[in-house]
């Protein structure tokens, strides 16, 4: 049985590359631009999370309110609703115990 990489047994003659001594036409440059995207504003990202996971816990303290009136049909809805605001609250948490413990490393290092 022969395997994909046994046909590159014999490159034995490569010593180097002449030849390349510059690009035309690139820029060089591109590099060291600032980065534009969907993900430069972290402040304005981590806010929309924030946002995002207040409206969670809302809403499943609306359809909490509902089941105990009696007036929710499907009560799996509130399940959902309490499990999504309750992995959102741990996510939250997550990344709130790394930063700090990221600024905690930060502060412990010597200048």
């Amino acid at each position: 049985m022969t395997s994909a990489i046994s046909a590159i047994n014999g490159l034995s003659g490569i010593t180097g590359i002449s030849g390349v001594s510059g690009v035309d036409g690139v820029d060089t440059t591109a590099g060291t631009a600032p980065v534009q995207g969907p993900n430069e504003n972290f402040a304005g990202l981590l806010s929309q999370g924030l946002e995002s996971v207040q409206a969670t816990q809302k809403k499943a303290d609306d359809l909490a309110v509902q089941v105990a009136d009696g007036t929710l049909k499907d009560p799996a809805q509130y399940t959902m609703a309490a499990n999504e605001a309750s992995l959102g609250l741990q996510l939250t948490l997550a990344v709130r115990n790394k930063a700090l413990d990221a600024f905690q490393e930060i502060m412990r290092m010597q200048a």
